[in-house]
């Protein structure tokens, strides 16, 4: 007999269409409707992305998707079946909904995973809180896994992609030792230092890694796409480094957002728009490594560590 285990694949979500973007908005505000500003500039923002709102729901789909087969394919004759389901934190399917269809389907045991390889209360934390919270109600026994920062497979095709790009440079004509390597990821709130949240030390770690692995010691880390609120965010700014390193005379710049493992808002426009409006400004060469996305090698680091946390669960035997 086949036992299933779940496996509730959370993300942050995105609406699925430019229609869906006010509530979607007002869902992260915690009720609190944006003003038609506010609107009106996310709006653009997506606007501003080929072919809009859509891709970025879809890849998420293609993630979760190829997930599942990961967790299935060449493990014939094991006595146990992974499923998975989306839970997303601000956009329908709720982190909620995703543990309520696990226990239609009569699932009694699941696994819970966050599409973040770094850990924070502010971040991870909050999507395990709600997952947990459901799941007790709902009479499913959960693991979590909290963070997978360092798995080496994580480590090995995030520098093969930094090797790509810095290949890319030298082709046109520089110096891959001046090419300067910004490793970034998504800002919190100032006082996550003060908790003694590991989120920093495990971004920086993964940074170290991949610039070992790739032999880069032309590197440093910043921040990206900190949240507009009165209390100070985690600094600097990738645009505020941009500035200094053209200060500097820097002329070659690689962007790998190790904190994001998918294309959506913070990469396509942050990143692929902003970021890169401001380097034409300050006449520097911008390239970003390429996304995970549903990348075999990333899928086989996240099948890797859903399996082993549900080897705690005595189905999971084959």
């Amino acid at each position: 007999m086949t036992t299933k285990i779940g496996v509730l694949v959370m993300s942050y979500g995105t609406p699925e269409s430019l229609e869906g973007v006010e509530a979607y908005y007002t869902h992260i505000r915690r009720g609190h409707a944006p003003s038609p500003e506010q609107l009106k500039e996310l709006k653009d923002r997506y606007e501003a992305i080929v072919g809009g709102v859509f891709p970025l729901r879809e890849n998420t789909n293609r993630q979760v998707e190829a997930l599942q087969a990961a967790l299935n394919n060449g493990h014939a004759g094991e006595k146990v079946e992974f499923v998975c389901y989306q839970g997303l934190k601000h956009a329908r399917p709720f982190i909620e909904d995703g543990v309520e269809a696990m226990a239609k389907d009569g699932i009694t045991h699941g696994v819970g995973i966050v599409l973040a390889p770094h850990y924070s209360v502010m971040s991870v934390g909050t999507y395990i809180k709600r997952a947990k919270e459901k799941a007790e109600a709902s009479g499913i026994e959960m693991a979590f896994v909290e963070s997978y920062h360092l798995h080496p497979e994580l480590i090995e095709v995030l520098s093969r992609r930094v090797s790509a790009k810095l290949d890319l440079f030298e082709e046109a004509g520089a110096v891959r030792e001046d090419v300067r390597v910004l490793f970034s990821a998504h800002s919190l709130p100032e006082r996550i230092l003060s908790m003694g949240d590991p989120y920093r030390d495990q971004l920086l770690a993964t940074s170290e890694a991949v610039a070992k692995q790739a032999g880069v010691r032309n590197w440093q880390f910043t921040w990206q796409s900190a949240g507009r609120t009165s209390e100070p965010w985690l600094g600097p700014d990738i645009l505020e480094t941009m500035h200094e390193l053209s200060e500097a005379q820097v002329k070659y710049v690689l962007v790998a957002p190790v904190g994001f493992v998918s294309d959506h808002l913070e990469v396509l426009y942050d990143l692929d728009i902003e970021a890169q409006a401001l380097a034409s400004e300050l006449d520097m060469r911008l390239m970003r490594i390429d996304s995970l996305n549903s990348d075999p090698a990333y899928m086989s680091v996240l099948s890797d560590v859903v399996r082993t946390a549900a080897g705690q669960f005595k189905v999971s035997q084959s």
